[in-house]
């Protein structure tokens, strides 16, 4: 699925459909360079499961936790990761429990550590403003969150 996102509000909204769309549980892989609008997509998605405070990039911490009130997020920022098996360190297998949600920005650096994601998102800088997406599913629950999410659009 490809989508052009306007602006940031329309990432937001993207990220807000995209949690009910997976039933707020499974594992996104967030692709995209610097700048793409992967944190703001995750701001999103945390508000849509009725988070209010501030989202961050957890570049420096790996891993952000949200506990919230029916379901725990983990927002990882892989991109200073040196090694895939730091994230064997970290204790990373314990979070991708059945029933928690993993937003997963550079999985690409924790390649042969990640299990396969529900869904693969690309978000391709387009202009200042504008973002295209592309939505990818890897699992069958992807492809019901994908079907749920184009009808929504």
């Amino acid at each position: 699925m490809d989508k052009s996102l306007g602006s940031e509000a329309a990432t937001i909204n993207l990220g807000r459909l995209l949690a009910p769309a997976l039933d707020a549980a499974g594992v996104i892989f967030l692709s995209g360079g610097l700048g793409a609008g992967k944190t703001t997509l995750c701001r999103g998605l945390l508000r849509g499961l009725g988070y209010d405070g501030a989202v961050k990039s957890p570049t420096f911490t790996l891993v952000e936790p949200y506990e919230l009130e029916r379901r725990s997020v983990y927002h990882f920022d892989l991109y200073r990761l040196a090694h895939p098996d730091e994230l064997d360190y970290l204790g990373a297998e314990d979070y991708f429990a059945a029933e928690a949600l993993c937003l997963i920005e550079w999985p690409e650096r924790g390649a042969g550590f990640l299990p396969t994601p529900d869904l693969e998102l690309t978000l391709t800088v387009t202009s200042e403003a504008s973002r295209q997406m592309q939505l990818r599913a890897q699992t069958l629950k992807g492809e019901r969150a994908m079907a749920r999410l184009a009808q929504w659009l």
